[in-house]
C-alpha cells in the first residue's frame, strides 16, 4: 500500500484545497497519471500516482488540507490492464494512414512528415496522453482530424452513456426555472487569497487611474501588411500585445517612477522590466510574468506570452512564473470591454488596462475621420507616482503605438526592424 500525500507548493505555503478528482475512488491508476488538482493561494496543482494500483480516497473534494497530508492510497497488488501500448499503436496506425494517403497525393512530401505544431483546441487532453501523442509524433490537429473521421458504434454510444454524469452540462438556453432555490459552493483558496488581496489594495494605496485614447490605424496596417511574413519567419502570429508590452517597456525607461515599488519608507526602483500578463484561465486571473521584457522582440515576446498562457489555462504554471513582475498589462478587450479601471496587482504600483477596438470619428489635420479607437488606462498607487509621471507615461505609450518606429532606436527600416525581419 502506497500513500500518497500533499506535495508542497511553494514556501509560507502550510495549507491547500483539494480541488478536484481527476480519476474515481476505486480506480485503477497507472504511474505517472494525474489523479487529483490542488489549489493554493498562489497556484493550482497537479498530483500525480507514483505507482500502478487500485486507488482509494482519504479526503473529499473541497477538503482543507495540510501539505503533506495523506488525501489517498494506492493498493499496488491489484494491476488493471495496460492500456498505454494499445493506445499508442491505435495513433501509430493514425500517423501512418495519413503518410500513406499524403504518399498518394504528393509523392514527394512523403519522404519526411512534417509534423505540425499544436494548435489551440476544445481537446480536454491529459498530460500522460500528450507525452504519449509527443512520442508517438502525433499533433492535436491530427488527433482532432481523426475523430472527427471516426465512425462513432455502438461501444461509443454505451460508454458516452456510462459517462455522460461525470460530464460537465452544456450550457442551457435558460437557466431560470422559476423555482425560488439557491446554491452553495465554497470559495477556493485562490479565490479567497485573491479577495484578501484585492480589498487590501483599495485599503492600503491611494489608487487613481488616467485615461487616454490611441489610434490603432498604423499597427492594424503594420499587421495587415507584415503578419504573413512575420508569422513565417518567427512560427507565431504577430498580436496586439506584444506591441503594447514593447511601448511600455520604452516608456517605463522615460518614466522609470512607474516601474517603482514601496518596501516599507524606502522607494524601489527597478533597472529591469518583468512584465505580468494577465491571463483568464479556467481557476479565475493569473498573471505569468514576463521576464527582462525590455530586451525581447516581438517575436519572443509573443512566443513567450503564448507558452506562458498556454501553461496558465492548462494550469502547468508554476509559482516561480507568476511571482516579481514590476509593472502588469490587462487585456479587457477580449470580453468586449469598452473602458475600465483596472486595480493594481501589489506590490507593483501600475498596472495598464487594454480594451477593444472600435470605429470612432476623430479629428485628424481638421478633417474628421473614422479609425479603430482603443481606451486605455493606466491606474497608479500615488503615493509614490504623481499624476505628472502617470499622464506623461500614457501619452509616451499612445505616441509609441501611433508611431511604432518610435519603438525602435537605430537598426534597420523602422518598421521591419521593429519586427525582426
Amino acid at each position: 500500500m502506497i500513500e500518497i500525500k500533499v506535495p508542497s507548493p511553494g514556501e509560507s505555503i502550510t495549507q491547500v484545497q483539494l480541488s478536484k478528482w481527476l480519476v474515481s475512488d476505486g480506480d485503477t491508476v497507472e504511474k505517472d497519471q494525474e489523479i487529483a488538482e490542488i489549489d493554493s493561494d498562489k497556484a493550482t496543482l497537479a498530483v500525480s500516482a507514483i505507482e500502478d494500483g487500485q486507488i482509494k480516497f482519504v479526503v473529499n473534494e473541497g477538503d482543507t488540507v495540510d501539505v503533506g497530508a495523506v488525501i489517498a492510497t494506492i493498493d499496488t497488488s491489484v494491476k488493471g490492464e495496460k492500456k498505454t501500448k494499445e493506445t499508442s499503436s491505435k495513433i501509430q496506425g493514425v500517423v501512418s494512414v495519413k503518410e500513406e494517403s499524403n504518399a498518394e497525393i504528393n509523392p514527394e512530401k512523403s519522404q519526411e512528415k512534417v509534423i505540425t505544431p499544436a494548435i489551440e483546441t476544445e481537446l480536454n487532453i491529459s498530460p500522460l496522453a500528450k507525452k504519449l501523442m509527443q512520442q508517438s509524433n502525433v499533433s492535436e490537429t491530427e488527433f482532432l482530424n481523426f475523430l472527427k473521421s471516426y465512425r462513432v458504434g455502438k461501444k461509443d454510444v454505451e460508454f458516452f452513456f456510462s459517462q455522460k454524469d461525470k460530464l460537465t452540462p452544456a450550457a442551457a438556453t435558460s437557466s431560470w426555472t422559476g423555482a425560488r432555490e439557491t446554491e452553495r459552493k465554497k470559495m477556493s483558496t485562490l479565490r479567497l487569497k485573491l479577495a484578501e488581496r484585492l480589498v487590501a489594495v483599495k485599503n492600503e494605496t491611494a489608487m487613481l487611474t488616467t485615461f487616454n485614447e490611441v489610434n490603432m490605424t498604423p499597427i492594424m496596417e503594420i499587421r495587415k501588411k507584415y503578419k504573413d511574413k512575420f508569422k513565417e519567419k518567427h512560427g507565431i502570429g504577430l498580436g496586439f500585445m506584444s506591441f503594447f508590452t514593447k511601448a511600455v517597456t520604452e516608456a517605463l525607461q522615460i518614466v522609470p517612477g512607474v516601474n517603482a515599488q514601496i518596501d516599507k519608507d524606502e522607494i524601489v526602483y527597478f533597472k529591469y522590466a518583468d512584465i505580468g500578463i494577465a491571463v483568464s484561465s479556467p481557476k479565475g486571473l493569473m498573471v505569468p510574468v514576463l521576464r527582462n521584457a525590455e530586451k525581447l522582440s516581438l517575436a519572443e515576446i509573443e512566443l513567450k506570452i503564448k507558452e506562458l498562457a498556454d501553461k496558465a489555462r492548462t494550469n502547468k504554471i508554476t509559482i516561480d512564473e507568476m511571482t516579481g513582475g514590476t509593472f502588469t498589462i490587462t487585456n479587457g478587450g477580449v470580453f468586449g470591454s469598452m473602458l475600465s479601471t483596472p486595480i493594481l496587482n501589489p506590490p507593483q504600483s501600475a498596472i495598464l488596462g487594454m480594451h477593444n477596438i472600435v470605429e470612432r470619428p476623430i479629428a485628424v489635420n481638421g478633417k474628421v475621420e473614422i479609425h479603430p479607437i482603443m481606451f486605455v488606462a493606466l491606474s497608479y498607487d500615488h503615493r509614490i507616482i504623481d499624476g505628472r509621471e502617470s499622464v506623461t507615461f500614457l501619452v509616451k505609450v499612445k505616441e509609441m503605438l501611433e508611431e511604432p518606429s518610435k519603438m525602435l532606436f537605430g537598426g534597420k527600416e523602422p518598421v521591419e526592424g521593429l519586427l525582426g525581419l
